[in-house]
């Protein structure tokens, strides 16, 4: 016995998902070129900055990696929940996180390669912006449920 599949299938996307799709593209795009910047800048780090800067400095740029993985990941999980949840205010926490990588993390790459001072009050804006971001998920759930 076989089963006839509807044209209108349980993964169509829903009509707030058609209006979300540009930004969630977006991020999307966003964060999968973060990752695979966030994998090149760890090897390069590895092999290429370990005997260029100071253990310190070092440690500063493997930091930046560190969060730029975590927030990467964070995104994509904001991206998949907007699907899941329909909700566009989970994709303002992943551009919030966009903009804490760019931010926290460029301005410590900076600091480490260059060693330019004034790039570290950038940071912490960065890291307000992640903040942000998981405030902001913590409220797309809760209204949500």
């Amino acid at each position: 016995m076989t089963q006839q599949v509807s044209s209108q299938s349980s993964l169509q996307p829903s009509p707030q998902w058609e209006q979300q799709s540009a930004m969630s593209r977006f991020l999307l795009v966003f964060a999968a070129l973060s990752g695979a910047v966030t994998v090149s800048l760890g090897a390069f780090a590895a092999h290429g900055l370990k005997a260029q800067l100071s253990p310190y400095l070092l440690g500063v740029f493997e930091t930046g990696v560190q969060y730029q993985a975590w927030h990467t990941l964070a995104m994509l999980g904001c991206v998949i929940l907007s699907r899941i949840l329909g909700s566009k205010q989970v994709l303002y926490a992943a551009l919030f996180f966009a903009v804490g990588i760019l931010f926290f993390s460029g301005s410590l790459y900076a600091l480490a390669l260059t060693g330019i001072k004034w790039f570290g009050p950038i940071t912490p804006m960065g890291g307000v912006c992640f903040i942000i971001g998981w405030v902001a998920l913590a409220v797309a759930a809760w209204r949500s449920a």
